[in-house]
């Protein structure tokens, strides 16, 4: 995890991902956002970038691969492992057997996306605050 590296968010909702821009542009974080429609085109910048991105945001729902897969081919792969690139959920997919499934795959977090823009604001403050301040084996 590089603190000021990449933040790649996987969604597939054109919408959403332009809230999402106008959030991360009012919070005021200076990393660059790469965003994804799916979760395979994000697996395969994963696999050919040298980059060390920040934090993965991941809806669960996605086309091709969706977010759980995703998740447990980072997972298990040793060089994305590396990397050590903290992988969170945002999603709309909430119930029981989706969160279960979500920490399953040893993510880092699940947080539910809210339709209200200053709650979402509010959550990606709270996400991207408590990543910046963690320290990960490759911050040394």
């Amino acid at each position: 995890m590089d603190k000021n590296g990449i933040i790649i968010i996987i969604e597939d909702d054109a919408d959403d991902q332009f809230v999402l821009e106008e959030v991360f542009t009012e919070l005021g974080y200076p990393n660059e956002r790469m965003y994804f429609s799916d979760g395979l085109k994000a697996l395969d910048y994963l696999y050919s970038t040298t980059d060390k991105p920040f934090i993965i945001i991941s809806d669960i729902n996605l086309p091709q691969l969706n977010g759980l897969e995703l998740r447990r081919k980072v997972q298990t792969d040793a060089a994305l492992s590396l990397k050590c690139i903290p992988y969170v959920y945002f999603t709309t997919a909430i119930n029981q057997q989706a969160v279960i499934d979500a920490y399953s795959t040893s993510a880092q977090g699940f947080f539910v996306k809210p339709s209200d823009f200053n709650e979402i604001k509010e959550t990606i403050e709270i996400m991207i605050n408590y990543w910046k301040k963690c320290a990960a084996p490759n911050n040394f």
